[in-house]
């Protein structure tokens, strides 16, 4: 008796399958731009993110070229890796929305519990997300270290360790790495007065400003990304 392994279904591989089946089979050929982002929302019922993110897995097997401001058209067949499709991991964006509610929970606990040590050590954090000249990998370290300190000051090991997994993935997983490359040659970069008022609030001990002030960071994040690649869709 051999069973067949389980693999947890992601819903942008789901759409990217079908998008990819049906080049395969020629029914949208080599050249053709997809439809528009707002009709593979209508048809596939599902949200403008999980769009994007199956418009990047399908990029980055090769399937399809994304032309800003123009939209997706399909590629000759002699680049595809159809392989990649198939990583276990999140989306970049499903690791957006995850964070967007763990970190903001971590930040309300943070501006409760954090210590002293805790609140030097996020402005120290900070005070590198700012600094001048920094190359782009240098700040988005500093950024990552600045969002697991505050998980950290909350004082909550498991959410901490969530946190941890979830920024893991993303500087690991094949979509991500790719992601947030792309973001790079656009010129998006961490937003310094999103993190100057979590920490405010943080230092401040008020809970609920600091779970607002996570939250509007990260849906903003979100907004800007979907948004910048709209057109692309």
């Amino acid at each position: 008796m051999k069973f067949k392994p389980i693999r947890q279904e992601r819903l942008y591989l789901k759409v990217a399958e079908q998008l990819s089946k049906f080049i395969d089979d020629g029914q949208i050929a080599p050249g053709d731009r997809l439809p528009s982002e707002r009709d593979l929302v209508e048809q596939f019922g599902v949200s403008r993110p999980t769009i994007r993110e199956a418009m990047i897995a399908l990029e980055l097997a090769g399937r399809v070229e994304i032309r800003s401001g123009s939209g997706v058209y399909v590629k000759q067949g002699e680049d595809i890796e159809t392989s990649l499709l198939q990583e276990n991991a999140p989306g970049p964006l499903e690791l957006l929305e995850a964070r967007f509610y763990i970190e903001s929970d971590a930040a309300a606990l943070a501006a409760h519990r954090a210590s002293e040590d805790d609140i030097q050590s996020l402005e120290q954090a900070f005070q590198a997300l700012k600094g001048e000249g920094l190359t782009a990998e240098l700040q988005e370290e500093a950024d990552e270290r600045f969002h697991l300190l505050v998980a950290k000051a909350s004082g909550n090991s498991a959410m901490h360790g969530t946190i941890q997994q979830l920024w893991q993935l993303r500087r690991t997983s094949k979509m991500s790495i790719f992601f947030h490359e792309k973001l790079r040659q656009r010129g998006i970069k961490p937003v310094i007065r999103d993190h100057q008022k979590i920490l405010d609030a943080i230092r401040e001990g008020n809970s609920d400003t600091a779970r607002l002030a996570m939250k509007n960071h990260l849906q903003s994040v979100i907004d800007m990304i979907v948004e910048e690649d709209s057109t692309a869709a």
